[in-house]
């Protein structure tokens, strides 16, 4: 299939209240402005410095989503245009964040990236220390960001009932922060596994290889 009956096929797949990332990491510009063409605004890349080749020649609305483990080093770079940091894996990062965000004079919107996963190779914070960076953030600290909600990713297995648990995890965790300060996104489900974290309660997907197609690395 072309990218854009890739893209359609998965927009058919959306149901309204969920909001597609489309991940255009290792994609060139090109084929990032033929998704922005069919009317996608908000695209997700994984490192700072594909990000910055890409940003200046590409539309000025285009939403950009930093979805991979950020530097705290790398986060001047970025930090005057980024739209949302679906990526905050430490309170170190978050810091790092709001500082740059107060040089640029703006509020960034971000995620807690929370590890459900089972698997040992992904980064994340843990429940308990996303409840206590959150308690933090609504004390008052970190005012130049916008905690705007949860991140997660489940184990790469066949096994749905294991998928499902891990979402449900980062959900329950949702629900519960959000009946102190009402959260909006809930970023969970990639290509392989998108179904199945909107039936666990996603209200945004973060979609590649499936619009794309495969990558080579």
């Amino acid at each position: 299939m072309s990218i854009e009956q890739n893209y359609q096929n998965i927009l058919s797949q959306l149901p309204q209240n969920v909001k597609l990332v489309a991940v255009s990491k290792t994609n060139p510009a090109e084929k990032i402005k033929e998704v922005y063409d069919f009317g996608q605004r908000a695209f997700g890349e994984n490192k700072v410095q594909e990000l910055l080749e890409k940003q200046p020649v590409l539309p000025n609305d285009i939403e950009w989503h930093l979805i991979g483990h950020l530097q705290t080093n790398k986060v001047k770079y970025i930090a005057g245009f980024i739209a949302m940091i679906e990526s905050i894996d430490s309170e170190k990062l978050l810091k790092e964040v709001d500082k740059e965000a107060a040089k640029n004079n703006r509020k960034i919107k971000v995620l807690l990236q929370v590890k459900i996963a089972k698997e040992d190779t992904k980064f994340g914070l843990t429940t308990d220390e996303a409840k206590d960076i959150f308690n933090q953030y609504l004390e008052g600290d970190f005012p130049n960001i916008e905690i705007n909600g949860l991140m997660g990713m489940a184990s790469f297995v066949d096994n749905e009932t294991q998928i499902r648990e891990e979402f449900s995890v980062l959900k329950n965790l949702f629900d519960e922060l959000s009946q102190l300060k009402l959260l909006e996104t809930l970023s969970m489900g990639m290509s392989g596994d998108f179904p199945i974290a909107i039936g666990s309660g996603s209200n945004s997907v973060r979609v590649g290889s499936a619009i794309f197609g495969e990558r080579n690395y």
